[in-house]
C-alpha cells in the first residue's frame, strides 16, 4: 500500500468506513431470515460450525450425518469461533457473523481503490472505490449473506492486485506469501484455485519475457501453497481414504443441475437438505459412495441428453452475467426480484466488458489478467449449475472496469509505480 503521505491513505479509508456504515445499517432489516428455523436447518456452514463449536468436530453438514468434506474449512471454523463465544445460531451470533461479513465487504474498497489508482489513475480510483462502497451486490451480500462469499471476494481482490505487483517484485519472500495466501483462499472456497494459479503463471511468464528471475519464484509459491493445503488434504485422505483436494461435493452439484429440470437453474428438491429420500441415501451409504453415485447420475444424464445439456449451459452463461433465467409467470412468482436484478447485473456486465475492451487497447498484459478471472472463475458453474451469489467475488473487478468505462482515460501504469503522476502515464503493454 502507498505510504507517501497521510492524504494518500484517506480516500480508501473513508470509502471503507462509509461502506461499513451502509452495510451495518442494513443488517437490522435482513438478519431475521437467519433466525428462521427452516433456514437454520438448511444452513450448511451453520450446521458444521455448530458441530465444531459443540465439540462434535467438522461434520454433520446435512443432519447428524458425521464427518464431512462437503464444505471447505476456513469460513466454517471462523463461524464456529463466533458460535463458541456467542452461542450456536443465536441472534447475537448471527448479528456478529453478518457484521464480520460486512467488514470483509467494506475492506474490499481498499484493493479496489489501489488497483484502480495504480492502473488507471486517481479519477478512476475514486469512481471504483465509491462504486464498490455503494454497490448493490456489495451491500446486500455483505449485510445479508452469512456465507464465505464476502471473505472470498476480499481475498480475490487482494490477490489479483498482489499478483500484478509481483511482476516487478525483487523479493522472493513475497512469492512465499502469495502461494500461502492463494492456498488459504482455496481453503475458503476451492473455486479460487481455478483462477489464482493462472494469475501467478501469467506473472511468471511476464517476468520471463522481461528477463527477470522466475524459476525460484515459481518453486517458492508452489511450496508455500502446498504446505498450506497439505494438512487439509491429508485430513481428507485419512478420513475418506481418497484424494480430495478441498471439497467432496462435485458429484452432487453436477447432479442437481443436470437432471432434466429447467424451470430454475438448479433442482433444489434433489438436494439432501430438501429431499428425505436423498438424505436417507446419504445416511445409508458413506459420503464418498453417495457423491460417487450422484456424479454417475449427473454424467449419465449429460451423456444421454447432449442437446439439453448444451442448451442449459448456454442458459447458465447468460444467467450468471445478466441475471436472466425466465420471464414466465410461474417463475417470477418465486423470483419476484429478478427483473430489477437483471437490470443491475446486465448493466454492470456491459460496463465491465466495455472497460475490459479499453484496457486491452492500452495494456494487453493487464487486460489478460482481468480476462483470466472472467473466463476461469465461472467456468465450473456453466457446466454444473449457477446460484445468484456464485459470480459475486468477481464484482470488485467488474466495478473497476466499469469505472474505466465511465471515467477512464485509457492510461495505465507499471505495477511498480505508485505515484499519481506515473499512474497517469500511458504504457504500451505487449504480451
Amino acid at each position: 500500500m502507498p505510504s507517501n503521505s497521510t492524504s494518500s491513505t484517506r480516500p480508501y479509508l473513508l470509502m471503507a468506513l462509509v461502506a461499513l456504515g451502509v452495510r451495518l445499517a442494513v443488517i437490522p432489516f435482513v438478519y431475521h431470515d437467519w433466525t428462521d428455523p427452516f433456514v437454520v436447518d438448511h444452513w450448511a456452514f451453520g450446521l458444521v460450525a455448530r458441530s465444531i463449536a459443540t465439540g462434535h468436530g467438522f461434520g454433520n453438514v446435512f443432519a447428524q450425518t458425521g464427518t464431512t468434506a462437503v464444505l471447505p474449512p476456513v469460513y466454517a471454523y471462523l463461524l464456529a469461533g463466533i458460535f463458541k463465544i456467542l452461542g450456536p445460531e443465536t441472534t447475537p451470533s448471527i448479528l456478529a457473523a453478518l457484521s464480520l461479513n460486512s467488514v470483509f465487504s467494506a475492506l474490499t474498497c481498499i484493493p479496489v481503490f489501489l488497483l484502480a489508482k495504480q492502473a488507471f489513475g486517481n479519477r478512476v480510483a475514486k469512481w471504483a472505490g465509491w462504486g464498490w462502497a455503494f454497490s448493490p451486490y456489495g451491500v446486500y451480500y455483505g449485510a445479508e449473506w452469512a456465507w464465505s462469499t464476502c471473505l472470498l471476494t476480499l481475498e480475490l481482490s487482494c490477490l489479483f492486485l498482489y499478483a500484478w505487483r509481483l511482476e516487478k517484485s525483487c523479493r522472493r519472500g513475497e512469492w512465499l506469501i502469495f502461494g500461502a495466501l492463494c492456498a488459504f483462499a482455496g481453503l475458503t472456497e476451492p473455486v479460487a484455485l481455478s483462477v489464482l494459479p493462472f494469475l501467478g503463471l501469467w506473472t511468471l511468464w511476464r517476468r520471463f519475457r522481461q528477463n527477470r528471475p522466475w524459476k525460484l519464484q515459481l518453486v517458492a509459491a508452489a511450496l508455500a501453497g502446498g504446505m498450506v493445503l497439505t494438512p487439509w488434504i491429508a485430513r481428507n485422505y485419512v478420513l475418506f481414504h481418497r484424494f480430495i483436494p478441498v471439497r467432496s461435493g462435485f458429484g452432487l452439484e453436477l447432479y442437481i443441475g443436470n437432471n432434466g429440470y429447467s424451470t430454475r437453474w438448479v433442482n433444489s428438491a434433489l438436494h439432501p437438505n430438501h429431499s428425505d429420500a436423498e438424505l436417507a441415501e446419504y445416511e445409508r451409504v458413506d459420503e464418498m459412495a453417495y457423491m460417487d453415485h450422484k456424479l454417475e447420475q449427473g454424467k449419465d444424464y449429460v451423456r444421454s441428453h447432449p442437446g439439453w445439456y448444451a442448451w442449459m449451459t448456454c442458459r447458465r452463461i447468460v444467467y450468471l452475467w445478466t441475471g436472466y433465467w425466465s420471464f414466465s409467470r410461474d417463475y417470477l412468482k418465486d423470483e419476484p426480484l429478478d427483473p430489477p436484478n437483471i437490470l443491475v447485473a446486465t448493466t454492470m456486465s456491459m460496463l465491465g466488458f466495455l472497460g475490459l475492451r479499453r484496457v486491452f487497447q492500452r495494456d494487453l498484459a493487464l487486460g489478460v489478467r482481468f480476462a483470466i478471472v472472467f473466463f476461469f472463475f465461472p467456468l465450473t458453474y456453466y457446466f454444473t449449475h449457477p446460484e445468484t451469489y456464485y459470480l459475486r467475488p468477481v464484482d470488485p473487478l467488474i466495478v473497476v472496469l466499469a469505472a474505466v468505462a465511465i471515467a477512464g482515460r485509457c492510461t495505465t501504469s507499471s505495477p511498480s509505480d505508485t505515484g499519481e503522476s506515473s499512474a497517469l502515464r500511458p504504457v504500451t503493454g505487449g504480451v
